[in-house]
């Protein structure tokens, strides 16, 4: 346990912090996992629209700084690609 208020402080805003970006990433995921299951059953117009709202999603994420901005420029690429092969098939 913390000796000093301000380091008091600071435990209980990172536990808060934690929890917060905890929500942010579970619900990315969630995402991922709702256009991975569109794309297996053919749908690529739901598939397009949630892949450009994975995308806003990341963008926020990286703005808040819980995910950094190249891992969410990968996703966002590979994503797409996915997304942009399953409508040309």
């Amino acid at each position: 346990m913390p000796n000093k208020a301000n380091a008091a402080k600071a435990m209980r805003q990172a536990a808060k912090a934690t929890q917060r970006n905890k929500v942010a990433k579970a619900e990315i995921e969630s995402m991922l996992v709702k256009l991975r299951k569109q794309l297996d059953a053919k749908k690529t117009k739901e598939a397009a629209e949630l892949a450009r709202a994975i995308g806003k999603h990341l963008d926020k994420a990286v703005a808040r700084g819980i995910v950094k901005l190249n891992t969410a420029a990968r996703t966002k690429s590979r994503l797409m690609k996915r997304v942009n092969a399953a409508t040309k098939a």
